[in-house]
């Protein structure tokens, strides 16, 4: 069943962290940003503080799970991100499988046309946008 308001998505990175957010039905991820990567309690707080600024009802953190499902060594630092915005917020926060995001965001900016000179950088808010809306397609399956 669909979720009705903004979703939060969050794809933790050891650098940068990507941000992307749902339409008011939830139904369709954007981009929404990053935020620079500082400490776990400064980044639960800093992405709890956007959900609050954009009107968000659940936040959605990418965990990269191996081919068994198990949690990699960056999926149980998605979970450590997760448990610490839960400490900041009464919002809920939901894990959800990112593998492959970043794969995604790199083959959608080659299909956008995008110069490979200008494909490097930041992918993060557009992986964000993938696992926003993969979690949201999965919500409105029957």
């Amino acid at each position: 069943m669909r979720e009705t308001g903004r979703i939060l998505g969050v794809d933790p990175g050891d650098q940068r962290i990507g941000l992307a957010i749902s339409d008011p039905t939830g139904t369709i991820a954007g981009p929404l940003g990053i935020i620079h990567h500082v400490a776990r309690a400064l980044d639960a707080a800093q992405i709890a503080q956007i959900a609050r600024e954009q009107g968000a009802v659940k936040i959605v953190v990418g965990q990269a799970l191996d081919e068994d499902g198990y949690p990699t060594p960056q999926g149980r630092k998605a979970v450590r991100l997760a448990e610490a915005i839960r400490g900041q917020t009464d919002l809920p926060v939901e894990l959800w499988d990112e593998s492959g995001s970043t794969r995604l965001a790199r083959e959608s900016r080659i299909a956008m046309g995008v110069k490979r000179s200008r494909r490097g950088g930041h992918m993060d808010e557009i992986a964000a946008t993938i696992i926003l809306q993969s979690y949201l397609d999965a919500q409105a399956e029957p």
